[in-house]
């Protein structure tokens, strides 16, 4: 990223497509719009690039796959469940995929910071905190797993090499196409449109039989 000219004022900030600006270190659930998630994740690669195919492997597909996973590992889990589950990693939209290693060299400031964007993505989409009670752990199992699966047939990491760092999977198999990196435009339309099916399936029932008969 270019650096602010010399005697520019300090900022903390980022102009978002939407016209949003989002503040960093106090960031505003209403300065977050989903269109800008969808927008950065389809552009962010996971494994910093270092994956196979004629596309990078972007976060809003692994946040996809992650949320598919962790509807099969918890099939009653409810549309809230569901879509904090999508958003898992919606803070890298603004913070980029750092990989675990180089987190563990920065330490706890990019932590803070990522915790603080979670917790206003939540709350711009009337979800739970996150990181409270078990939900917190269920997505992490299903991050994990989709980690190994990425690691494995995307990233050049052997199955015992992946299992070591992110635990083998038991009861779960993807098809190929799971993990076929995708195109930019492409990624981000499906994950519009899956956040679209689960802000749906929120609504209470009168609100679903208005928004039909209007389309209708």
């Amino acid at each position: 990223m270019m650096a602010d000219r010399r005697g520019a004022p300090p900022r903390a900030w980022q102009r978002m497509l939407s016209g949003r600006r989002l503040d960093l270190l106090d960031p505003s659930p209403f300065d977050i719009e989903i269109s800008d998630i969808a927008h950065g994740l389809s552009r962010v690669a996971r494994w910093n690039g270092q994956t196979a195919g004629d596309h990078a492997f972007s976060v809003a597909q692994h946040s996809l796959l992650v949320e598919t996973i962790f509807c099969r590992q918890q099939p009653d889990a409810n549309a809230d469940q569901r879509l904090a589950a999508l958003l898992h990693d919606a803070p890298e939209y603004v913070i980029g995929d750092m990989i675990s290693p180089f987190k563990l060299v920065v330490g706890g400031d990019y932590k803070a910071v990522e915790e603080r964007l979670h917790r206003a993505v939540h709350q711009r989409f009337s979800l739970p905190p996150p990181g409270t009670g078990s939900l917190k752990q269920q997505i992490k199992r299903a991050d994990q797993v989709a980690a190994y699966f990425e690691a494995t047939v995307l990233a050049g990491f052997d199955t015992a090499e992946a299992a070591r760092y992110f635990g083998r999977p038991a009861g779960i198999a993807l098809a190929a196409e799971d993990l076929a990196p995708i195109s930019v435009k492409h990624v981000q339309r499906l994950f519009m449109r899956r956040f679209d099916e689960l802000e749906k399936s929120r609504l209470p029932e009168g609100a679903k039989s208005s928004v039909k008969s209007k389309a209708v």
